[in-house]
């Protein structure tokens, strides 16, 4: 379900001033150049380098990932995918999935937050039918739509914590949706980036014949059979819609 407006008495830059700290630090991640270390690549090349700081300080090393990984959510830049895998390259897909979708959850329940507080009463009074527009599939259930956008990868991550924040979304059911829609690719990406591991520490060399191989098959399975949720959704939809026009329903 979707929150009824509510009136803010708190001045617009206060409003506002959540989507600019975002705004800045995206700005800021960009400009940084940091982005482009997060690579395969360079994995493989800092393999022993992070491996050994993750070994004596356990801790601290899931501490320093799961404050990069959600200041990328917030940012809502380019690279949980690949920190994703990452993760489960250094702390194992159990512990790396787990880390991963903590930091999921919580940056883009703040992103939510920070777009609802900013732009929610706006959004309502003024935008019409473009907010109409982008609010009308959860209007009708707002929990089903938000699982549904997040277990089929057809909306960047970032997206659908804006749009759930413009269309006045309830927390508990932005909360419970991304927590159920997000476990399965962060756990299977999780599981890719401990495969590669264990062929990054053998010096295996990258190659088709690596597909083979149950600890990068399996994952790859998955995530294709993840890929396959948007067709087999419309499918069902339009069979379910196509039956309940021929018993007349609603």
């Amino acid at each position: 379900m979707s929150e009824a407006p509510t009136t803010s008495r708190a001045p617009a830059w206060l409003r506002l001033l959540p989507l600019a700290l975002i705004a800045a630090l995206f700005v800021a991640l960009i400009a940084s150049g940091a982005l482009k270390a997060l690579s395969l690549a360079s994995l493989e090349r800092h393999r022993e380098e992070l491996t050994g700081f993750v070994t004596l300080h356990p801790i601290a090393s899931v501490a320093a990932f799961f404050g990069v990984y959600l200041l990328v959510v917030i940012a809502c830049a380019p690279g949980p995918a690949v920190l994703t895998v990452a993760s489960g390259f250094l702390f194992g897909p159990l512990l790396g999935g787990s880390v991963t979708l903590v930091a999921l959850v919580s940056g883009g329940s703040i992103v939510f937050l920070a777009c609802r507080t900013a732009f929610g009463d706006w959004a309502a009074h003024r935008a019409g039918p473009i907010i109409a527009r982008i609010e009308a599939g959860f209007a009708r259930n707002a929990l089903a739509y938000l699982l549904a956008l997040r277990l089929m990868p057809v909306a960047p991550f970032f997206a659908v914590n804006l749009a759930a924040g413009l269309a006045r979304v309830r927390l508990g059911a932005f909360v419970l949706a991304t927590v159920v829609g997000s476990a399965p690719s962060a756990f299977i990406f999780a599981s890719l980036g401990a495969g590669l591991s264990g062929l990054f520490k053998r010096h295996a060399k990258l190659g088709v014949e690596l597909a083979l191989r149950p600890d990068i098959a399996l994952p790859l399975m998955a995530l294709a059979l993840l890929a396959l949720a948007p067709p087999l959704w419309r499918l069902w939809r339009g069979r379910l819609t196509g039956s309940v026009a021929r018993t007349g329903g609603v």
